[in-house]
């Protein structure tokens, strides 16, 4: 008896089954032909992606030889190429290889592609501050200590991956500038951040000794003058009066007159 009730389930399930492939067979056959299709599509999508990859790679590779052998104006146009052409990584590499050919014969040109890429949205954060550090080290030399702290302050935070870098070209600036005060205490601050890296460190070792050294020497206080009491010079001898002689007392007797004799006495 259970055996007749077994096969009547089994029917039932067959026929339940049936009836739902014969309404959604279609359906899961195309779903699973799409999961095919699209799984090829993107193994070969990856493909494709590969070989560009691989062909900007040399292109970038030949780019950077002719730079290499000094073919600036070769290596320039290798650079534009790869940047209108390459694939999206290679792209912003060559604009950056690009900036750093052209600063070989125009500096101003390239501070401007970098700070082109410092604005550039498409690029990411760590790729704009590369370009601002690299737009500083080429205005280190020329541009005004205001313009380079404008410029690298936003960079110098406690916990910045280019803080150091950045502490740099300000100490640098400073110091082209003759603020020796500003240049050591910037150096001073690079030697005391425990992850400064060490051939930084030994740069900004050396440049605080010089900084300091080039600090004025402050005016050594004129030591009070000592009074020495006037002695008085001694007064010239007197010169002891000459005693006067006295006059002769007039005579009583008559004046005679020249051979005139007196007359005796009685």
């Amino acid at each position: 008896m259970a055996d007749i009730f077994n096969e009547i389930d089994e029917d039932l399930r067959r026929e339940r089954f049936g009836r739902l492939w014969t309404r959604y067979g279609a359906y899961l056959i195309g779903f699973a032909v799409l999961i095919v299709v699209a799984v090829a599509g993107w193994r070969g999508y990856e493909w494709w992606r590969l070989q560009q990859d691989q062909a900007a790679g040399a292109q970038f590779e030949a780019a950077m030889q002719l730079s290499a052998e000094g073919k600036t104006a070769e290596a320039e146009a290798a650079f534009a190429a790869l940047e209108r052409d390459g694939t999206p990584g290679y792209r912003i590499l060559a604009r950056f290889q690009a900036a750093d050919e052209l600063a070989k014969t125009d500096r101003a040109a390239a501070v401007a592609e970098y700070d082109a890429l410092a604005r550039d949205p498409s690029i990411s954060p760590l790729m704009q501050n590369v370009a601002r550090i690299r737009a500083g080290l080429l205005l280190v030399d020329t541009a005004p200590l205001a313009d380079i702290e404008g410029r690298m302050k936003p960079l110098d935070t406690p916990t910045g991956a280019f803080r150091h870098s950045a502490r740099e070209i300000i100490g640098l600036a400073q110091y082209k500038a003759g603020d020796y005060a500003g240049a050591t205490a910037t150096f001073t601050t690079i030697l005391g951040d425990g992850e400064t890296p060490p051939g930084l460190r030994r740069r900004a070792d050396l440049m605080r000794t010089l900084s300091a050294a080039s600090l004025p020497v402050p005016a050594a206080a004129a030591p009070p003058a000592q009074t020495t009491p006037a002695v008085a010079e001694p007064a010239p001898a007197a010169t002891p009066a000459s005693p006067e002689v006295p006059a002769a007392a007039p005579s009583t007797s008559p004046t005679s007159e020249p051979g005139a004799v007196a007359p005796a006495a009685p």
